[in-house]
């Protein structure tokens, strides 16, 4: 199922554009000075993406939001984006109540379940995505690109940027052997290590989805880390052999020449204590075609890790033993 899921990414990403193309969404009676997204899971990585591929452009702060509490900041000159594929993803629908009394413009993003009843109930924008996705993070086409369209919608980012999400989908199409053959290679050398994720600050949502995805397909711990935070803290970490980790490192050509001298130093110091170093440069013209391109090599490492390793990547069980126990109290 999982294998499906992904080889479909591309064509989610088209119907995603369509959607957002579609959608009505409604000027404020305010101005926008602020906009806050809030989102689990699929439904948030999504949120990074679009916090990474806007900051530098954006008209206006943009902060995510994980968990059941908004920022006291939030009014009436917010912009509030309430994200969850289900719909019913207790963390945001708690958000979701909280922003009805900040007087904040409010836009829903969902396939149903309560988060459209109540969108519904108090006449707010809303996009409805497509049912029948059995995995929400198999559905981050439609998260990161239905919260680029608002925010093009309402002036926000230009169109510009909208136009680099389709281009980035052509990019995967046209090399999409090559991602797969690459994508398998890394899998092997993998399997039985331990990832660390090393990349640069400007493209962190990369290296949170690809751990969330190896947790979750392939059923491994790993970790993440950003360059330069991690040259002033980590670094120091590696002092004795540890060849059971495996780093790879997400790298762009265009990386500040001062982060590029940063990786290439690290990795001097780093291969003293595993022989495991890996690095993966992108592909694409600019960030958001780059990041689409990382992520879907990602995704594939992920799924070949699990068969490499015999395990079920659809199988969520811990998850969903979580929120039963969660649901009783």
């Amino acid at each position: 199922m999982m294998q499906e899921l992904i080889e479909r990414f591309i064509p989610q990403v088209y119907e995603a554009l369509e959607i957002g193309h579609k959608a009505v969404i409604h000027p404020h009676s305010s101005e926008i000075q602020n906009v806050f997204i809030s989102g689990m899971g699929g439904s948030g990585i999504g949120a990074n993406f679009v916090q990474d591929f806007v900051k530098e452009v954006a008209s206006v702060p943009l902060l995510v939001g994980k968990g059941y509490s908004i920022p006291s900041w939030i009014n009436k000159n917010t912009l509030a984006i309430v994200s969850s594929y289900s719909g019913n993803t207790e963390e945001t629908l708690a958000c979701f109540e909280q922003l009805l009394s900040t007087g904040a413009k409010i836009v829903a993003v969902s396939s149903g379940g309560k988060i459209i009843e109540l969108a519904k109930q108090h006449k707010l924008d809303h996009i409805i995505l497509p049912g029948g996705w059995p995995s929400p993070r198999a559905c981050l086409g439609f998260s990161f690109t239905q919260q680029m369209c608002i925010l093009e919608k309402l002036g926000i980012i230009p169109n510009e940027l909208i136009q680099q999400i389709r281009s980035g989908n052509q990019l995967l199409e046209a090399d999409s052997e090559n991602i797969q053959e690459k994508a398998r290679h890394i899998a092997q050398i993998l399997q039985d290590k331990i990832p660390v994720i090393y990349t640069t600050d400007r493209m962190e949502a990369v290296a949170i989805r690809f751990r969330q995805q190896v947790n979750e397909n392939a059923k491994m711990l790993c970790w993440h880390h950003v360059i330069p935070e991690m040259n002033h803290n980590e670094l120091v970490g590696w002092r004795n052999p540890y060849q059971q980790m495996g780093v790879i490192v997400f790298r762009n050509r265009d990386d500040v020449p001062r982060n590029a001298a940063r990786i290439d130093i690290n990795k001097t110091i780093i291969t003293e204590y595993t022989n495991t170093w890996i690095e993966v440069y992108s592909k694409g013209n600019n960030l958001i075609e780059k990041s689409m391109y990382l992520v879907h090599l990602g995704d594939w490492i992920s799924m070949h890790l699990s068969i490499f390793r015999n395990v079920d990547p659809d199988e969520i069980k811990v998850i969903d033993y979580l929120k039963e126990e969660l649901s009783h109290l």
